[in-house]
């Protein structure tokens, strides 16, 4: 059931009637109902992993309440871990991880051939396994008390705005939510219905009308001259930015409209001056997912500059893997990583003479110059995140610096 469709509209309009129609005390069985029935309506036999995940999670962070043993509170989290990264491993990245070995064999020259398990993707495998391991991770660092009500807590896991696209919410915002009483308030039906349109109008209007082009560039790319891919390198950057922002939208008018808050996922991210303040723009939700639960306990800043580059770098590789499985998305994740670091080095070069020279430019200028060379960052990195192969993707970025500034001489 995809959110710009006629159905998911008539499926909006028929829960929320009866989620206000109903008692607060079932309000979250009618929810937690509509919510698989939303997934299942993608793959119904996937919903095993999505209660699997559900009831390992729920049980271990009672257990984590319950003892005080912080050897087997380390275990019980480490079953949440190795279940719910293990699902995400062999459905998501087994079959690219066999083909990496596969190949680094041959190379070696002792060619091997590793069994593959040929599986669709789980539709939002990637996002409410995330949003359930915060949960845990949470309750492990005791920020919040085990949830014993499973239906609440299934609820959580699987509320349907936000259950394949995001955002990624947390247990100490969301799950509350649901024990709370919503009444309905005519301002946040009218609040939600402006979402749900603005985020309509830029997935069907903008993003699928731009993926046109985009899709037909990058589908022969060795076949494109350079200007004709920049082109469609620009155009991407406002088609995934309108796709993933849409999605957004309309998960947070939808769950606004039932009397719930999802966080902001975008905040107009190609205004930043730099690439720190791009990613606290982007995708806010998995930024800060990784900020809190990958960053931090790696030390953070707390930690040598040198150590606190190779975790940062460590972060943005990860966040390559998240978004997909393949070279393309770490190499991108990599970019990403470098810029920062770099961003970082020269933020401890203050005192030197051409930094201080910079910063005698007009402020204006200097935030004029920083969007322009962070958007062009961005640009180039969203090569490698859009090619289908890493041989593409250094194809197109050669045919740019190749073909487009030699317009400047014809």
């Amino acid at each position: 059931m995809n959110f710009n469709s006629f159905i998911y509209i008539a499926f909006l309009v028929v829960v929320t009637m009866a989620h206000f129609a109903l008692p607060q005390r079932w309000r979250w069985v009618l929810l937690l109902a509509a919510s698989y029935y939303f997934y299942m309506s993608w793959n119904a036999l996937y919903a095993i992993l999505l209660v699997s995940s559900t009831v390992i999670d729920w049980y271990m962070a009672i257990g984590m309440e319950r003892t005080a043993s912080q050897r087997a509170r380390r275990a019980l989290l480490g079953v949440s871990l190795v279940t719910n990264l293990g699902m995400l491993f062999a459905f998501k990245y087994y079959a690219f991880a066999m083909h990496s070995f596969e190949r680094v064999m041959y190379l070696l020259g002792t060619p091997v051939q590793v069994p593959l398990l040929h599986v669709l993707l789980p539709v939002g495998i990637s996002f409410y396994i995330f949003q359930s391991l915060s949960y845990t991770i949470d309750v492990f660092n005791r920020q919040r008390p085990a949830e014993h009500h499973l239906g609440i807590f299934a609820l959580y896991v699987v509320f349907f705005p936000q259950l394949v696209a995001g955002p990624i919410e947390r247990s100490t915002t969301l799950l509350p939510q649901f024990r709370r009483e919503h009444r309905f308030q005519a301002s946040a039906l009218a609040a939600g219905i402006k979402l749900i349109i603005w985020g309509m109008v830029k997935k069907v209007v903008v993003a699928d009308r731009l993926a046109a082009f985009v899709d037909t560039a990058y589908a022969l790319p060795w076949e494109r001259d350079g200007l004709t891919m920049l082109l469609a390198t620009y155009l991407f950057a406002f088609q995934i930015y309108c796709d993933f922002s849409a999605y957004s939208d309309i998960a947070i008018g939808s769950a606004r409209i039932l009397g719930y808050n999802l966080m902001i996922n975008f905040r107009r991210p190609y205004f930043a001056a730099s690439l720190t303040d791009f990613w606290r723009r982007w995708h806010v939700s998995l930024s800060t997912w990784f900020r809190d639960y990958v960053y931090f306990p790696m030390g953070g800043n707390r930690v040598t500059f040198a150590r606190c580059c190779a975790n940062l770098m460590t972060v943005f590789v990860i966040s390559g893997v998240w978004h997909g499985a393949s070279w393309t998305f770490i190499i991108w994740g990599f970019i990403h990583g470098v810029i920062l670091v770099a961003e970082r080095v020269l933020a401890r070069m203050r005192d030197t003479v051409w930094i201080r020279w910079w910063n005698r430019w007009p402020a204006a200028l200097r935030r004029g110059l920083g969007l322009f060379i962070t958007f062009h960052i961005v640009i180039l990195s969203w090569v490698f995140f859009r090619a289908a192969y890493v041989q593409d993707a250094f194809h197109v970025v050669k045919r740019i610096l190749i073909d487009v500034p030699a317009l400047r001489w014809d």
